[in-house]
Order: structure tokens, then C-alpha cells, then sequence
């Protein structure tokens, strides 16, 4: 019986160590490589071409990266767009509706917790790999709830107009899951001035939490934009 190839990536290697203790332990599934960075997980994926592709949304974006954010977003992007085929199931802790959507229209077929069952990771690993994607019934729920909801809880359709264009900027790498200092370096900018601008543009908009950005983002189409 051939196996299920999966790809772990994650930035913390006890973890690693732990799922492929599960994943290993299982007579159909087989683990094909690691990866620490959104940049190791992309080349894995092109080397090895696994059948699944297990990811944190919170990687640094490459080796030698102080921080990590949420650079699995951008991976699972990477990933589809040089092999379409690719099956990228995410694992994280962000239980929220925005996240998931995001990781959905990135090009993810499945969302798991860190806090779910060992028997949830390993059905839903099953699940993508025959071609399914998969989700909790409780995601499942919120993401149908937030669909029937668009439009609440977002300012007035002028708002993201009354943003400077730097506030722009800002927004759409913060919801594409970069940390304040990965936004500071790639807009030659400093952290507090970034914070600054994070502060402003939150005001304006009315949002309160990273993920209410995310949300933000995904109802106005702005993941895509450059």
C-alpha cells in the first residue's frame, strides 16, 4: 500500500518531532521532509512534491527571521502557484473566522487547531490527500455566518480611501501576516513608526485586533492587491 507523503513545516522542531511521531506511527502515512520557514517550506514542496503539506500560519518568512508571523499565508500562495495540484492543510492556533478565510483563499483545503484531537489532524490529513477539504463543523458554522454577515462591522464604503497611502501599505501586509518588524524592514521604516501608522489606520477604520484587519482585508479584496 503506498503511503500519504506529507511535508511537516513549522518553526518549532519539538512539535516536528511530535507529529512525526504521530504521523509516522500511522501504516499510511509517511513524513517526507521538515521545513522551519515559509522559504524551506516552498522549495520542500517543489523537491519533494509531497501529497500533503502540513503548515503553521506562523513561520518566519526565512532562515535567520527573529520574528515569526503569520508568513504560512504567503507559502500556501507560493506553493499553489507552482504546483496547482499541491494539497496545503494548515495547523494553528488562530481559531478565528478571518484567519480561515484568508488561508482559504490563499489556496489552503483544510484548517486544523493545535488544540484538536490527534484523531482530527489524521482524518483530515485523509481527507485532503482523497481530494476533500476539511474543516471543524464549528468552522464550518462561522465561515457560512460570516458570508451571510459581509457586510457587517465594516466602516463605510469610502474608508479605506480616507487611509494615507502608507497606511495602505501597512494594512495590506499586516493582514497578509507580516510582524511589525518584518513590515518596518520591508518599508524601510522603523517599528515604532510602523505602530504608529498600525494605531492610526485601526482608528479610522474601527478595528481592534490583528485578525479584525485580516477580516478587514478579505471583505475589500485586498490580499490580492500588490
Amino acid at each position: 500500500m503506498s503511503k500519504i507523503r506529507v511535508l511537516l513545516a513549522d518553526d518549532h522542531a519539538v512539535l516536528r518531532a511530535g507529529l512525526r511521531l504521530l504521523l509516522e506511527a500511522q501504516p499510511d502515512l509517511t513524513v517526507v521532509g521538515e521545513a522551519e520557514t515559509a522559504d524551506q517550506a516552498v522549495a520542500l514542496d517543489a523537491q519533494l512534491q509531497p501529497d500533503v503539506v502540513l503548515m503553521d500560519l506562523t513561520l518566519p518568512a526565512r532562515p535567520g527571521d527573529a520574528d515569526a508571523g503569520p508568513a504560512g499565508l504567503e507559502a500556501i500562495q507560493r506553493i499553489r502557484a507552482s504546483r496547482p495540484e499541491a494539497r496545503v492543510l494548515v495547523l494553528t492556533m488562530h481559531d478565528d473566522e478571518g484567519y480561515l478565510r484568508a488561508v482559504l483563499q490563499a489556496g489552503g483545503v483544510g484548517y486544523v487547531l493545535k488544540r484538536a484531537a490527534d484523531t482530527e489532524l489524521l482524518s483530515a490529513i485523509r481527507a485532503v490527500y482523497q481530494g476533500g477539504t476539511y474543516l471543524h463543523p464549528a468552522h464550518t458554522k462561522a465561515l457560512l455566518e460570516g458570508m451571510l454577515h459581509r457586510g457587517e462591522n465594516v466602516s463605510e464604503p469610502d474608508s479605506y480611501q480616507r487611509l494615507s497611502p502608507r497606511e495602505q501599505e501597512v494594512l495590506k501586509l499586516l493582514a497578509r501576516g507580516y510582524t511589525n518588524q518584518q513590515v518596518a524592514d520591508q518599508l524601510y521604516l522603523s517599528v515604532k513608526t510602523v505602530e504608529t501608522y498600525k494605531a492610526r489606520l485601526m482608528e479610522k477604520l474601527g478595528l481592534r485586533s490583528r485578525a479584525d484587519i485580516v477580516r478587514y482585508a478579505l471583505q475589500r479584496e485586498l490580499l490580492g492587491e500588490g
